[in-house]
């Protein structure tokens, strides 16, 4: 993993994954979205019970790059987008909802564009104080990529969805929360701490559980409603063969809080 572009670090079940490239606001490359890849596999690979994704430096990341793709635009020529997203951000967008683990995006600043879909990719999404989001795409003329119009009408409704799209105007942290765009906001001095605490905490619970239900609800979407009772009848038949259901049921009846881990 190119550790100048993404940094993998882990602390106890969690692993947080950086997006390290502060002075273009973590724009992404082709390279930066390998290595994001890469990352979550080693996560997955490290036996990792939740997963921070947040940025370096005042960003979390300000969408594609457009410098690494500058030359496709000279003289009537355009870029090949749907190779672009076929080959390194569809791979990425699957990876997060796919991941078996819980994931964070701990939105330090800007997120824009494919940088804001990566985030909505995400489980929960906790914003410092002073966070900008804002979808963008339409200010360059182009549609939501990168999943964007699938999770944002899903986490804020058609309407505010868009607004959002079509207006693409920045949303500040308080507002994002207030539409439900975010989970939560946190003063800028108690940021990382409270980053930390709610990964921790989503660690040391039943994280087979939580993937089950993510599955469940993202195929819910499509779903009719007696598809969607059999879903459920198979997620919970997994789940309930898992070790931390039995444990949790044996702490219930001995009157003691449960210890999951996560199998």
């Amino acid at each position: 993993m190119p550790h100048d572009l993404v940094r993998y670090e882990t602390h106890g079940a969690v692993a947080t994954v950086t997006l390290n490239r502060p002075d273009v606001l973590n724009a992404l490359t082709r390279p930066l979205l390998t290595a994001l890849h890469d990352a979550l596999h080693r996560a997955e690979a490290d036996g990792c019970r939740c997963l921070v994704l947040t940025g370096e430096g005042r960003g979390f990341c300000a969408g594609q790059d457009l410098a690494e793709i500058r030359a496709d635009y000279d003289g009537d020529g355009s870029p090949d987008l749907e190779a672009l997203l076929r080959e390194f951000y569809h791979p990425v967008v699957r990876g997060i909802r796919r991941l078996g683990m819980p994931v964070v995006a701990a939105i330090n600043g800007v997120a824009a564009g494919a940088g804001l879909s990566l985030a909505l990719a995400c489980d929960f999404r906790i914003a410092i104080e002073n966070a900008r989001l804002t979808t963008a795409f339409t200010r360059i003329g182009l549609v939501p990529d990168a999943g964007m119009a699938w999770t944002l009408p899903r986490l804020v409704g058609v309407a505010q969805a868009n607004r959002l799209v079509m207006r693409s105007q920045p949303v500040s942290a308080d507002e994002a929360l207030a539409i439900g765009l975010i989970d939560e906001v946190v003063a800028g001095d108690q940021f990382g701490s409270r980053v930390d605490t709610f990964a921790s905490e989503l660690a040391a619970g039943p994280t087979r559980a939580f993937v089950l239900s993510r599955k469940l609800q993202d195929e819910a979407a499509t779903a009719t409603l007696d598809t969607l009772l059999d879903l459920e009848a198979g997620a919970q038949l997994e789940a309930g063969r898992t070790a931390d259901h039995r444990n949790a049921v044996s702490a219930f009846l001995e009157k003691r809080p449960p210890a999951f881990e996560g199998r």
